[in-house]
């Protein structure tokens, strides 16, 4: 028989808090425009964006998390104290070890936190949230702070007409916390390794020992096999995640899904039937693509502008290079 004695956690976790920062600098297409050969027409009626938001050097990947984490602990009515974990996911921080987590712990004023990165593209917001969901019920954190965060400028190619325009910078944050009741349904998540190869890194970093010339690794996809796949598998993973959850699509109120582009958002709302009712997050127009701080960044907007509400029922879904994906369904805070 064991001797080791059970976990006491709280029976149920949910988000009590969110928080965002997007850069100054607003970049409409018309600078994109400058590098490729395209049209502000062409780029809005591919991806539905206008505008996206770039870094400037002092709008780190730390200072960007620090900025939204702070609204985030704010928001949740908690001291930095009594957070016991910091997950931060994110694709753009340069160096291998140690985890930026560790530092933007330090910054918060957490105290002495569990801090670490996990690497799942645009998916990662829905890895943390599962992890931190799993620490407060199994007792290891009384509150986690999940944070999203990119510098997708850094790792753009503004001479690539495929992707050059699809991307931007931003950091979202949530903290998750014990609750009575549930508040964060089953995650449906996987990957399918067979298609790793439609959305990388140009080249690895470990390149650069070699001694010769070579560009900046910059991200790339395959965009048509993207698509398709986004459209057609993840309308699934979403519909399997509303029935672990036990909820129908005319129980939701709001829809977030991850702000890839917004053709897939549209024929997503389509293919799941979703009633005129559910508010959907559109931020893709005015963000671009933020991978990993995509969702949280459109929920703290749906929530700042009233679209969305305290209370309100939200599916949200990630989905990207892995290829990876995550859906739940969530109580928005």
């Amino acid at each position: 028989m064991s001797k080791i004695k059970p976990s006491q956690g709280a029976p149920y976790a949910r988000i009590i808090g969110v928080g965002g920062y997007r850069p100054t600098r607003v970049v409409p297409n018309e600078v994109i425009l400058e590098t490729i050969d395209s049209s502000d027409e062409w780029i809005r009626s591919r991806s539905g964006i206008a505008t996206r938001h770039w870094a400037s050097d002092e709008e780190t990947v730390a200072a960007m998390s620090v900025e939204a984490s702070g609204k985030a602990i704010a928001d949740a009515g908690i001291t930095p104290s009594q957070i016991g974990a910091v997950i931060v996911s994110t694709v753009s921080h340069f160096k291998q070890t140690p985890a930026i987590a560790t530092e933007i712990a330090h910054k918060v004023g957490a105290g002495k936190p569990a801090a670490f990165d996990i690497s799942a593209g645009c998916a990662g917001f829905g890895y943390g949230l599962t992890l931190a969901k799993g620490m407060i019920v199994e007792g290891s954190a009384q509150y986690v702070l999940v944070i999203g965060v990119e510098r997708l400028s850094d790792l753009t190619d503004l001479s690539d007409r495929a992707t050059a325009f699809l991307f931007g910078d931003g950091a979202g944050a949530v903290i998750v916390g014990p609750s009575k009741v549930p508040a964060i349904g089953p995650t449906v998540w996987g990957s399918e390794g067979d298609k790793s190869d439609t959305i990388k890194q140009t080249v690895a970093w470990d390149t650069f020992h070699a001694d010769r010339p070579e560009k900046f690794p910059a991200i790339t996809q395959e965009g048509q096999a993207v698509f398709r796949w986004a459209v057609f598998e993840m309308a699934k993973v979403a519909q399997q995640a509303l029935d672990a959850a036990g909820i129908a699509p005319e129980d939701l109120d709001v829809f977030i899904p991850h702000q890839a582009n917004m053709r897939i958002i549209d024929s997503m709302v389509k293919t799941l039937k979703l009633p005129e009712h559910v508010t959907v997050a559109r931020d893709v127009e005015t963000t671009g693509n933020t991978s990993a701080a995509s969702i949280p960044l459109a929920m703290e907007r749906l929530l700042a502008t009233g679209q969305a509400k305290s209370g309100d029922t939200a599916l949200v879904i990630g989905f990207g290079a892995g290829l990876v994906y995550a859906a739940t369904v969530v109580t928005l805070p």
